[in-house]
């Protein structure tokens, strides 16, 4: 397994899965490569035969994720061709692939969630966090646009006003102005985020599975974004 990687842990006894994302030194930024592997594992869940009840998805080393690994995008930055199948062939499936899924995503933040961190959160259902953690998309210092299809995934939880405003001016904002206007569920004292994540996952496990994914499907019905991978 190379050093940066998205590793599904087993399910433990009450149903609920870990998927665990890695980057060490980059604050879990993603590669092409992790995109890829994102996308991979949720299509895998889908067609389980025993998928877990929950799946919580975190960082490693206390941290969620912080966007892109920008030492890809030398790349293909300025590349319009190139930048367009980027976003459309491996960002846009990956996280259309955790949209689809119909088990709970619970996302345990901490620390930076922006960028792409920001739009793997918002595929989640619940998203706690501790007092420290920081969300944006300050994606306009690089040098280029969010993608559509990755804006509407955003502003489903984020809203226009909002997002407006975390594009324009390139912002970062706290947890608790995330929270004031409705980007994560709860904050919760960094001491105590594991255990009310896992209190919260183990509520969950507990509920019908098939009641969870009917659940799942008729909330995508209402909240389908239009933009196909």
């Amino acid at each position: 397994m190379s050093a940066a990687h998205i590793r599904l842990e087993p399910a433990d006894a009450s149903g609920i899965a870990t998927l665990r994302i890695s980057n060490p030194g980059k604050m879990n930024a993603l590669s092409l490569a992790m995109w890829r592997e994102l996308r991979a594992v949720f299509d895998a869940v889908q067609h389980a035969d025993e998928p877990p009840r929950v799946i919580v998805v975190r960082g490693a080393d206390r941290e969620f994720v912080a966007g892109t690994d920008i030492e890809e995008f030398p790349q293909f930055r300025f590349e319009p061709e190139s930048l367009a199948a980027y976003h459309e062939d491996v960002v846009a499936p990956a996280l259309h692939a955790m949209l689809d899924c119909d088990v709970p995503l619970v996302a345990h933040i901490e620390g930076a969630c922006i960028g792409g961190g920001l739009e793997i959160a918002a595929c989640c259902d619940l998203r706690l966090c501790e007092p420290e953690s920081r969300f944006g998309v300050p994606i306009a210092r690089l040098g280029f646009p969010m993608a559509p299809a990755e804006v509407e995934i955003v502003s489903h939880i984020v809203g226009q006003t909002l997002l407006r405003e975390l594009l324009i001016e390139a912002r970062l904002m706290g947890a608790v102005e995330a929270h004031e206007r409705g980007v994560v569920t709860r904050v919760v004292a960094a001491a105590a985020l594991e255990g009310e994540v896992r209190r919260v996952a183990e509520s969950i496990a507990a509920l019908s599975p098939q009641a969870m994914r009917l659940n799942k499907r008729v909330l995508r019905a209402f909240a389908r974004p239009r933009f196909s991978e």
